[in-house]
């Protein structure tokens, strides 16, 4: 029996072809550990390939390496080791390693192959390397390849952020957006410990409202961003996730803020379910997202 808000309301996303996924640290490790949660790693996979079998090309930008690389490590040689940034790329080397053995492994129990694609800024700012990844990302949407997407923490430390707790993530949220303007995609998926957009923080506020659809992302709108999430493993709060908004709606593409608590919330949404927040496409032909990303991390 389906949820009361879980009814169709959204038919147009069904016909979306070019779908890009984005899930946070939170939805993919344990929050005790920081150990990977298979479990919803690999009802993500199968949501994906599902996706992928309609016909649909699918890219997935994944957190989570350098929380798995200090699974890995051990807890004492982490706690000695706080502040020390090449000790936390040294993490994000361990655990992206872990992190796509267990991504190839689960994607080809599904007869998919998925591809590892490490951006830093200079991807997208150097007219060069935009154009190769262009066409990296276009060739294996061609072959029906999935691509795995991540920040290059291990030679880029630009999109790292340290937390009240020293854990450290980089900031996906921006990344998937860059990724779907980059492709040409048609429907951006956040994935978080949220439900969507709130008219303020609902860990603080009893009296937040969600809000269900956004159609002018203007600025009272952007003012409802805040900067910290109810997860202690990944950084990229809702401030992120609007800057995401702006990139990807300018570009063209929907975008979905969903709790991803339970991955089988992708297929739902997928049926044109009305779960999360809708941010609805507003293509600016105008907008350069060069400028606006040097301008959200002067």
């Amino acid at each position: 029996m389906e949820e009361a808000f879980d009814k169709i309301t959204r038919p147009g996303i069904k016909d979306k072809k070019r779908i890009v996924v984005k899930v946070g640290s939170s939805s993919i490790v344990h929050s005790e550990t920081g150990g990977a949660d298979y479990t919803k790693l690999e009802v993500l996979v199968r949501e994906l390939c599902n996706i992928s079998n309609q016909g649909k090309d699918v890219i997935l930008v994944s957190s989570g390496a350098i929380a798995v690389g200090k699974r890995v490590i051990g807890q004492t040689a982490v706690n000695s080791q706080k502040g020390n940034m090449g000790f936390k790329q040294a993490c994000a080397a361990i655990g992206q390693a872990r992190l796509m053995m267990t991504y190839q492994k689960l994607f080809s129990e599904y007869n998919h192959i998925a591809a590892q694609i490490l951006m830093t800024k200079n991807t997208v700012t150097d007219d060069v390397n935009r154009a190769n990844a262009y066409n990296t990302f276009s060739e294996l949407l061609n072959m029906g390849i999935v691509p795995i997407v991540n920040e290059n923490d291990t030679v880029s430390t630009y999109e790292i952020v340290v937390g009240d707790d020293d854990v450290l993530i980089g900031d996906n949220d921006t990344l998937s957006a860059i990724v779907a303007s980059l492709v040409n995609a048609d429907l951006l998926i956040l994935l978080s410990d949220i439900d969507g957009l709130y008219t303020d923080d609902p860990h603080k506020d009893p009296n937040a409202k969600f809000i269900s659809q956004v159609d002018d992302l203007n600025d009272e709108m952007l003012s409802m961003a805040k900067s910290s999430t109810g997860s202690s493993v990944g950084t990229g709060g809702m401030n992120t996730k609007m800057n995401a908004a702006r990139i990807a709606t300018s570009s063209g593409a929907d975008m979905i803020i969903a709790n991803g608590a339970d991955m089988r919330i992708l297929h739902r949404i997928m049926d044109g379910r009305d779960i999360g927040t809708l941010f609805t496409a507003n293509k600016d032909e105008s907008f350069d997202m060069i400028d606006f990303i040097n301008n959200i991390n002067s």
